[in-house]
């Protein structure tokens, strides 16, 4: 069975109040084609559907749109809520659309349920795992206490006991939206930490045969089996590097997975230049970043006039101008963001006790912090998702 494997589409997202839509019916566009001209039997996709839990109507109108096309195609297509949807909505008609053989799987409690499409060699059974919010999904899922190992452990104890009872020979698929160990992260990915711990384990997903990912932006291969396809397009300039791509997965009879990269469209490429304003102005080997996207850095000591027209002269699409002169990192003259530049919400919290009081938190109050942290996370979460 060959699948097409994409996740993190962001229907609605802005790169940095550029709007994307166009970008995005292009690479719906490029899908569609894809499916159809590689002799695709099955679309994956991992999550993070829409942008945000309520999206504009014109997002909306393209995942329909989305939609539409391939039921057309008669190409079967499972789906799961990510953790920018809100799984309610995205869920709403999900019966009634699943007759067209686009299946949505939004519910925990449905981790263990199925669907089975059939090939020249039996049954392929596909098993989705929406983003699960552990303070929300406990109870259903029976864990005693949150976290995204254990809640994502117990849905895949449902999943592998599902899988038990099928046929001899039943290959699996399963699709999930978590941040998985060995995964690396980009800036535009919304924070999932629970208690500062929220990547899981790859072996989490032990006994399925082919693991379709979402949530990291960028596409990469954590075993053969278990692969994050990535957003097909970059979401901030930290994903520069990224080249954007679906995985296109063939699945043999024994269950053994080769997988062959799909690129996607290219809107605008990316380009991050550093160094003084009047250096970069004028050195030529950055001629081939004139019709890209730009994130100029500065590194002026003192900053100079107009430099957002003065680049945009040479570089029309800069989006993005940061300052960072070249002064001693913990000197006088030192930047708040600077200061707080690789700490957590957590660490934060501490170097404010410790910095008003003289001493750091002890073990009860780092977990009163944590607890605290952690509530509020769900709070937010919870009140998405009945938007």
């Amino acid at each position: 069975m060959r699948l097409l494997h994409t996740s993190d589409w962001h229907l609605g997202r802005a790169f940095h109040r550029v709007g994307m839509l166009g970008a995005q019916a292009e690479f719906i566009g490029h899908l569609v084609t894809t499916v159809r001209e590689r002799d695709v039997d099955a679309v994956v996709v991992s999550g993070d559907v829409y942008d945000r839990a309520v999206p504009p109507l014109a997002a909306v109108e393209l995942f329909d749109d989305a939609l539409h096309r391939l039921a057309d195609l008669g190409v079967p297509t499972v789906m799961i809520s990510g953790n920018h949807d809100s799984a309610r909505r995205l869920g709403v008609g999900a019966g009634l659309i699943g007759r067209a053989g686009i299946h949505l799987r939004t519910d925990a409690a449905a981790c263990g349920t199925p669907v089975v499409l059939r090939d020249a060699h039996g049954d392929v059974a596909f098993y989705g795992l929406p983003y699960l919010e552990p303070a929300l999904v406990k109870d259903v899922l029976g864990v005693e206490r949150a976290g995204h190992e254990a809640v994502l452990a117990a849905a895949m104890d449902r999943v592998r006991a599902d899988l038990a009872t099928r046929a001899e020979g039943t290959r699996s698929v399963v699709l999930a939206h978590a941040f998985v160990t060995g995964g690396e992260a980009s800036d535009s990915e919304r924070d999932i930490s629970v208690g500062g711990v929220s990547a899981v384990p790859a072996g989490v997903f032990d006994g399925v045969d082919y693991v379709a990912l979402g949530h990291l932006h960028g596409c990469q291969t954590l075993t053969e089996r278990v692969r994050y396809s990535g957003s097909p397009l970059a979401y901030s300039f930290s994903e520069a590097g990224h080249r954007k791509s679906m995985w296109l997965v063939d699945l043999a009879a024994d269950g053994a997975v080769t997988a062959e990269r799909v690129d996607c469209p290219v809107p605008r490429p990316l380009a991050r230049i550093r160094g003084e304003l009047e250096d970069l102005l004028a050195d030529p080997g950055l001629t081939r970043h004139e019709d890209a996207w730009v994130e100029a850095t500065l590194t002026d000591a003192v900053r100079p006039a107009d430099p957002m027209a003065r680049l945009a002269e040479r570089f029309p699409h800069t989006l993005s101008l940061v300052f960072a002169p070249e002064r001693a990192p913990d000197g006088p003259d030192a930047s708040y963001a600077g200061r707080l530049a690789g700490r957590g919400e957590q660490q934060i919290a501490e170097d404010f006790v410790a910095h008003v009081r003289g001493a750091g938190p002890d073990e009860h109050e780092r977990a009163v912090l944590r607890d605290a942290f952690d509530a509020v996370r769900a709070d937010e979460t919870a009140r998405e998702a009945v938007r």
